[in-house]
């Protein structure tokens, strides 16, 4: 028989000792371990009631002490209301807010003194060594505050408010990221209550400011065929429906059937619920990113489009040329005769899906966007459900179009991460090859499938498809063997050599945004002319020297703390200035609510001073919009007005703004057009994609609804003679989105009379001279109209040439360019005439 010889510790014969005895009297002991290894020890009945009251953590304490002081602050606000608002309804709100938030000071105190814990005073965040919580005002916001009144209060209380209660759910969400907090049920209830409560009043305080705007543009009626419309100094002139096969017949406007999506679904048999082809297809299009702002792989990103799948026929880019224009889908593209611009006529549909299609012609090469996995070289619908295949297209589609009504694909070349966007360098060099950027976005692919891709860090692997863009090179008269002929890396840090070289992703202080890394662009923009390309860059604004085209240089680049994702570039007629817009939420997030800040989701406005990015101002649409429309800065084009910078910009379901950005510091609002949302209940992608100017008309892809065409109408800001110079173009010119040439204007009587408008628009200009002038204007347009001559009205311009060019030089900057530019135009109608 073996015998076990079992030691206790001392310290378990203690307890064990202590147990013992207890039982003797008929109580159970009452055990609370120690650490690992250490001895536990016996308590009674009362420690062991106290021990489960102990349900909270240091940042439970942390959490409480400063709401009570966020509280505090938030009836102080609420206080000033009664002696400076003449609205019920801010006095109503502001006595609920004062109500609530004293009510929940005493739960916040009592909770933390039941705990003998310290409860700070209402007035603990007046100290000098007080820590402001988030969204808590300073001593100069209070100040602004409480000098205020009537509609300045009103519009001051409610955005900081705002702000206010948009702090206090940042609080909350601090508090449930860390671990083991909010545990007792009280405070957890709390909790609840203030994102609920808070939530609900942030959004009624965004529709009473809101309401607080006259402009028309508010609360328009929602619809698709039918939904309310507002305009200022522009005219739709035709709306056209999308084209047959680019649209869901069942369901034309996207917006959903709620009578069957309400309905309570019966669970699948398991013989039933395998996944059809085309719900296969759908489901590699969400996971293949078809956000216009593409997400961060494995990174939840508020900037992707929260209903991806619902951009399977969504319009998108532009092009024209002559009189054709070709709008860009992500189910191919749709060619249009717009010889007539209020009949355009549908001449051809291509069916060829496989990302947002983006569109851009040289010569009679159509060149493609493709970036969805789901592309296949065939241009099928079945989509690539296999990761490698040789079926796959991601990169560009090259198309013969000699025949605009019967396109032919005659080349295709394959880049690691696909291509979002594309931009035509310039038109092709002495040996006949033309050059295009592409700006993949996608995740990378594998090897496997296309050799040389790598998903590495470039600081592990330099041939890494990350930081860098692709140049391809095609051969005008063999598209077919066009291919990629560089791939810099244009981010790198010329200093160090590092080439991720720029921002490294992440927010830039208090109260900023959160900007992506900048590891890929997403639209350059090309000015040939100029040798200068801008590249609105994910996380920078770039400027490039393309002198080279194939070899591209960043020579400057800059961030913005309010931009989210550098969206898209544009330069002025001159070359002197860019504008860069934000797309902050991805395109498909409401970010033109009232209580959404003017500086975040807009255009940037940068003066180009040698060869450095100067930044002047911010302009974002100012009229409040609904959570159920998604709006930001998208895509816009120059209005080529002689003298002036003029923009007509995309806000998706903003509508759309034309801006006068002549002076870079101050740009303004000269006319706009906009729709209600397109459904009341949801939020549904829709709006404008892009707004062009082509010919004297604007052309604008509406994503749900199809094509639009407008006209700008004479007002204050904006002459007949100003709209008719900005018409005067070349019926044989090509414009590509993102490839800029620069305006010249002819010498005939109506550039004259626009530069003359903005003369007489200024003070102290001699009304009297400009006034005979237009008289002599007149008499020559006569002329030229009859191709007549006449040397007497050629000599009266030429007087008033020289006259105007003396009085340029008692005037300096925009007005004496103006008077140059006159002198200068009446010298060369003076010349027709002889």
């Amino acid at each position: 028989m073996q015998v076990v010889n079992y030691k206790l510790p001392f310290c378990a014969f203690f307890v064990l000792t202590l147990i013992a005895g207890n039982q003797l009297y008929g109580q159970a002991p009452i055990i609370q371990p120690g650490p690992p290894g250490q001895p536990g020890r016996i308590i009674s009945a009362q420690e062991a009631s106290d021990l489960a009251g102990i349900q909270y953590s240091a940042g439970d304490v942390m959490f409480l002490q400063g709401m009570i002081s966020h509280h505090a602050q938030a009836m102080e606000m609420s206080a000033l209301v009664d002696a400076r608002t003449n609205r019920e309804p801010v006095r109503l709100l502001a006595q609920r807010i004062s109500l609530s938030q004293e009510d929940e000071i005493s739960m916040m105190q009592d909770w933390l003194d039941d705990r003998g814990l310290d409860a700070p005073s209402i007035d603990a965040h007046h100290s000098s060594d007080f820590q402001l919580m988030p969204g808590m005002l300073s001593a100069d916001d209070i100040e602004q505050l409480e000098q205020s009144e009537g509609d300045e209060f009103d519009r001051l209380f409610l955005s900081f408010m705002i702000e206010h209660h948009e702090g206090a759910l940042e609080m909350v969400d601090n508090l449930l990221d860390q671990q083991g907090a909010a545990q007792d049920p009280v405070l957890y209830a709390f909790t609840s209550d203030v994102t609920s409560d808070q939530g609900a009043e942030i959004d009624r305080m965004d529709a009473m400011l809101a309401g607080f705007s006259p402009d028309p543009r508010v609360n328009l009626a929602p619809g698709f065929r039918d939904a309310g419309e507002a305009s200022l100094n522009v005219q739709l002139l035709v709306s056209l429906p999308k084209p047959e096969g680019f649209y869901d017949p069942d369901n034309p406007s996207g917006v959903p059937n709620r009578s069957e999506s309400e309905e309570i679904l019966e669970p699948q048999d398991a013989a039933d619920a395998s996944v059809t082809g085309e719900e296969e297809v759908a489901n590699e299009e969400a996971a293949s990113g078809l956000a216009e702002t593409p997400a961060e792989e494995d990174e939840e990103d508020e900037n992707a489009d929260p209903r991806p799948s619902l951009l399977r026929f969504s319009n998108t880019d532009l092009l024209f040329s002559g009189n054709y224009l070709v709008a860009g889908n992500y189910h191919g593209f749709n060619t249009y005769d717009i010889s007539n611009p209020q009949a355009p006529m549908l001449l051809s549909s291509v069916v060829c899906p496989g990302g947002q299609g983006d569109v851009s012609l040289i010569g009679n090469l159509l060149i493609m966007s493709v970036q969805e996995t789901r592309g296949r070289l065939d241009c099928g619908l079945a989509g690539v459900p296999d990761p490698v295949s040789e079926e796959r297209i991601q990169g560009i589609r090259i198309f013969d179009v000699s025949d605009f009504s019967m396109p032919m694909q005659v080349g295709a070349v394959q880049t690691c991460r696909g291509s979002h966007t594309h931009t035509v360098v310039g038109p092709p060099n002495e040996d006949n090859n033309a050059y295009v950027y592409v700006s993949g976005t996608s995740r990378v692919r594998d090897d496997e499938e296309l050799a040389g891709c790598s998903n590495d860090s470039p600081f592990e692997n330099p041939e890494s498809a990350l930081f860098r863009i692709e140049v391809i090179e095609i051969p005008m008269d063999r598209p077919q063997d066009s291919k990629i002929v560089n791939r810099p890396f244009i981010f790198s840090d010329p200093e160090t050599g590092v080439l991720a070289g720029l921002w490294e992703g992440g927010d830039h202080g208090p109260e900023t945004q959160s900007t992506r890394e900048t590891n890929q662009c997403h639209d350059i923009t090309t000015f040939p002319e100029i040798g200068l390309a801008a590249g609105a860059c994910s996380g920078n604004g770039i400027l490039m020297d393309i002198s080279d085209p194939a070899n591209p240089q960043r020579v400057d680049q800059v961030v913005d703390p309010g931009f989210a994702y550098w969206h898209s570039a544009t330069f002025n007629n001159q070359g002197t200035k860019v504008i860069f817009t934000d797309e902050w939420g991805g395109g498909g997030r409401p970010r033109c609510r009232a209580l959404d800040p003017l500086t975040w989701g807009a255009d940037a406005f940068y003066d180009i001073v040698d060869s450095k990015l100067v930044f002047k101002s911010h302009y974002k649409m100012s009229a409040p919009q609904t959570d159920t429309e998604n709006c930001v800065a998208h895509n816009g084009s120059l209005i080529p007005v002689p003298g002036r910078d003029i923009f007509a910009q995309a806000w998706y379901q903003g509508g759309l703004s034309i801006v006068d950005f002549t002076d870079s510091s101050n740009p303004v609002e000269i006319a706009f057009f906009d729709r209600g949302p397109l459904d009341e209940e949801e939020l549904i992608t829709a709006g404008y994609w892009s707004t062009y100017w082509y010919g004297g008309h604007i052309y604008a892809t509406e994503i749900a609804r199809g094509l639009d065409v407008f006209s700008l109408e004479a007002s204050d800001y904006l002459s007949e003679n100003e709209i008719a110079a900005a018409s005067l173009q070349d019926a044989n010119v090509t414009v590509n989105a993102q490839t800029q040439e620069r305006v010249t204007w002819p010498a005939v009587p109506v550039v004259a009379r626009a530069y003359v408008d903005q003369l007489q628009r200024d003070e102290n200009v001699d009304t009297q001279q400009l006034q005979s002038l237009r008289r002599v204007l007149d008499e020559a347009e006569s002329l030229l109209d009859n191709s007549s001559s006449d040397s007497n009205v050629a000599t009266e311009l030429d007087s008033f040439a020289n006259a105007i060019q003396d009085q340029s030089s008692s005037n300096s900057g925009l007005k004496r360019d103006r008077y140059i530019s006159l002198a200068s135009t009446l010298r060369g109608i003076a010349g027709k005439l002889r």
